[in-house]
């Protein structure tokens, strides 16, 4: 029985509240299923009848005349996708004069004693009896028996369906763990994203992490097409528990249906591996849904943090214990937005850490089910200088070579190290950092990012787990790289004065442009030649302390200032990350809206930035909020690009037919379209690696699976990464086909030239020169962008943000 939901507008509005709200467990108490399986009776069993169609008005090839004695009975076979209520719709005809009670017993338990079957009025008359009883998972029988000498009545078939669960939840399978598998999506009828298709060899699997509220049994339902005629039975092992099951034929790919079991579940996280028991693989598998409540209840945020027995590399961090209904099994301990370590407990001695450098450390519980609280308050802590030893040696002269008009190769002589060398850097003449090689131990040979039509001569220095530094190595010969087109010139300032200038929209008539602040919750209108007016506050706007607050900011595509005033913001709020809207006659805002909310906040980690794409549809970009799992979930909106309509539903065309466009992202900012309309964003990883992304509908781009490339099946590789520390992109635009991508860590404007739905070239300007950098936009009808800094927030420098113009060309 294919277990789809059909739900009233209300108990839709629940579910989707639910969803919104971010939980995996869904509350429906009354919802049943789509349609109930019909059983028709001349298949049933049947003692003491015989099947006939001398009655006109019965379905299938007939119906059961059973004898007129007392103890005939049809008894049918059915199967329950879980345990629970069933309803049970017995279609009858009596043409006789007087009632015909029967003893219906499901699975030889009595649920209704002479019960009545009175007179229709001809044979051909048929009506329907309906009642409801308990039903086990999996087949059931359900037996009517004639208790009177008259005997049943006629018999045409049986209804059944069974009652919803009041709380269950949905693990897609193209979301689990494959092995030996692949994600699919040629047969229709699957939910989600897809599903897995087996590699027809014996022990492949798919396994699941399912949560549970209590310990104690459940029933797991895995849902599956088996297109051909052979079994494809399944070894299902919960926590190791081992459980064989039958996935009988199901006539075609397109038909899906479900196998039930029931199994004991402890509080917190569980595995369930279904794993091929034959050498003909696994059918094709869609989800598991898990009947009874899961844990979606979040620790409590731990409390402040501190420092002590500080070292040059090392301290222990202490804070307040978090509190959970399962109990917290961990600790997870970020810098800013990236974490750093792991701890059961507090307190936690962190080592490996920078000499002399400054940390900003939050902490953050997470239970068993892998909910993730909300932040600890921060700690700043600066770890002690280094002690004295010798400095690394001074590297060899270095050598170039493949120069190019974006690049060109570095190789030089290594340097020693009583410690070890941790890295090297590559520095111009200005000696400013172009690029870090880093290794245990690094490489002495790079590609060196540079701009176009400049002449350089580069050095290397070498750096210890000190942080000394060496000498600088000899200049290279000086060499100059080819000119290229699209190239960002030195820019002019707009307007400077700015606290944390997030993101900002030109009037579609690009005579000015809307910028927000993150922290103060200001919107400021600004001309072309620098005129700078205050023209109002988002209301409801709450910080994080961190990456939240007022992010966001687009123009209405049809804003006239008069009978279109919308203009749309994504910003922090009291219970989450919200999207609103409010008016803006040209002047001054007024007014206030919520379009959409239910996108989970945490410190770090919300996204932000909002666009309306060519097709008039807004689209969103929203992190995890340092709850992995979220980005992989597609009931929940966190860790992805949603794109939707002003009203805030789904826009018409989603994949899902939900608000979500893509998914597994992380924490993406950028969004830009190029010239064929093709949209790309910018994502932030952990540790590792950078993304720009070509996002297309529906894809699943791999967070927390991957980050950057990792070639898995079923998820999208970026087209282009970085470093963390090279990049940490925010906003980016798109000139003449070329990527312009704002850096916060990196400090610098990427330059990435596309070519169709690829990467031709990458370079970068202005490197350490305006610090760090959140926000770009293109000058409508220009070939020109403005960009922002992000000095002033708690990352930066405490120095005002300016807003500067440059010309691409």
């Amino acid at each position: 029985m294919q277990s789809s939901y059909l739900f009233t507008e209300t108990q839709m509005k629940l579910r989707t509240l639910l969803a919104l709200t971010g939980l995996l467990v869904v509350s429906a108490p009354s919802l049943a299923f789509a349609a109930p399986t019909r059983y028709e009776a001349e298949n049933a069993t049947v003692s003491q009848g015989v099947v006939e169609s001398n009655h006109a008005g019965y379905s299938g090839t007939g119906f059961v005349n059973a004898d007129n004695v007392a103890g005939a009975y049809t008894q049918w076979t059915v199967t329950a996708p879980h345990a629970g209520t069933a309803t049970i719709a017995l279609r009858y005809a009596n043409g006789a004069t007087a009632n015909r009670p029967s003893d219906i017993s499901v699975n030889g338990t009595l649920v209704a004693d002479d019960r009545a079957f009175g007179p229709t009025g001809a044979w051909s008359t048929w009506a329907t009896s309906t009642l409801t009883a308990p039903v086990a998972a999996g087949q059931n029988t359900i037996r009517a028996t004639a208790s009177a000498v008259g005997g049943n009545p006629n018999w045409d078939f049986l209804d059944f369906e069974v009652q919803a669960p009041s709380d269950f939840t949905d693990y897609q399978a193209e979301s689990a763990t494959i092995s030996q598998g692949v994600v699919d999506t040629k047969h229709a009828g699957y939910t989600g994203s897809g599903f897995v298709d087996y590699a027809n060899v014996a022990g492949s699997y798919v396994e699941f992490t399912v949560s549970a509220a209590a310990a104690g049994q459940q029933a797991l339902a895995f849902r599956y097409a088996n297109g051909t005629t052979t079994n494809r039975p399944l070894d299902i092992s919960v926590n190791g528990t081992v459980v064989a099951r039958d996935f009988p034929g199901t006539g075609a790919w397109t038909t899906w249906q479900e196998v039930t079991l029931n199994a004991t579940l402890n509080a917190g996280a569980n595995v369930v591996r279904a794993t091929a028991a034959t050498a003909n693989g696994g059918p094709n598998l869609d989800r598991l849904r898990v009947s009874g409540p899961g844990d979606a209840e979040k620790p409590t945020p731990p409390g402040q943090p501190s420092c002590s027995e500080i070292t040059h590399n090392s301290l222990k961090l202490t804070w307040g214990a978090s509190t959970d209904n399962l109990g917290v099994v961990a600790y997870d301990i970020f810098h800013q937005g990236t974490q750093i370590a792991t701890a059961p407990a507090s307190p936690y001695t962190l080592t490996g850490l920078n000499p002399d450098f400054g940390y900003q450390l939050s902490v953050f519980a997470r239970d068993a089910s892998g909910n993730v609280s909300l932040s600890s308050p921060e700690a700043a802590c600066r770890t002690l200088p280094a002690p004295a030893d010798n400095p690394p040696t001074q590297p060899g002269q270095p050598t170039v070579s493949g120069v190019q008009p974006t690049q060109a190769t570095l190789t030089w002589g290594a340097s020693t190290d009583d410690a070890g060398v941790r890295a090297y850097l590559i520095r111009d003449a200005a000696d400013t950092v172009l690029q870090t090689v880093t290794g245990s131990p690094p490489a002495t040979t790079a590609t060196v990012p540079l701009e176009c039509g400049r002449t350089y001569q580069l050095r290397v220095v070498a750096r210890d787990t000190a942080n000394q530094l060496s000498t600088p190595s000899a200049p290279s010969a000086a060499f100059t790289t080819g000119s290229c087109g699209s190239v960002p010139q030195t820019p002019t300032t707009i307007a400077g004065g700015w606290d944390v200038p997030w993101d900002l929209s030109w009037a579609p008539d690009g005579s000015y442009a809307l910028v927000t602040e993150r922290d103060t919750f200001r919107v400021f209108k600004v001309t072309p030649s620098g005129a700078k007016t205050q023209v109002g506050t988002v209301p409801n706007v709450v910080t994080t302390d961190g990456e939240g607050g007022l992010m966001g900011i687009d123009f209405s595509p049809g804003w006239n200032g008069t009978t279109d005033q919308e203009v749309f913001f994504m910003h922090t709020a009291s219970e989450g990350n919200r999207v609103a809207k409010m008016n803006f006659n040209g002047t001054s805002l007024s007014g206030y809206a919520s379009v959409l909310q239910g996108i989970a906040k945490n410190r770090y980690h919300n996204g932000g930035r909002l666009r309306f794409g060519p097709d008039g549809h807004l689209y969103v970009t929203t992190g995890d909020a340092q709850q992995t799992s979220t980005a992989q979930n597609l009931s929940s909106l966190n860790g992805k690009i949603l794109r939707i309509t002003k009203t805030g539903a789904a826009a018409p065309g989603n994949p899902f037919g939900t608000r979500v466009y893509s998914y597994g992202h992380r924490n993406p900012q950028g969004l830009a379209w190029d010239s064929a309309g093709r949209l790309w964003s910018s994502e932030f990883g952990n540790a590792t690696r950078d993304e720009l992304n070509l996002i297309q509908s529906g894809k699943n781009y791999g967070w927390p699976t991957c980050e950057g490339t990792c070639n898995v099946s079923g998820m999208t590789n970026p087209k282009h990464t970085w470093t963390v520390s090279e990049a940490s992109p925010s906003g980016i635009a798109i000139v003449n086909n070329t990527v312009f991508v704002a850096t916060l860590r990196g400090q610098r404007l990427w330059r990435v030239v596309l070519n169709g739905e690829n990467v031709s070239s990458v370079n970068s300007y202005f490197t350490s020169t305006y610090g760090r950098l959140r926000l770009v936009e293109k000058v409508p009808n220009a070939s020109a962008i403005w960009f922002g800094s992000s000095n002033s927030d708690n990352n930066g420098n405490g120095s005002a943000d300016v807003i500067r113009r440059s010309t691409i060309q």
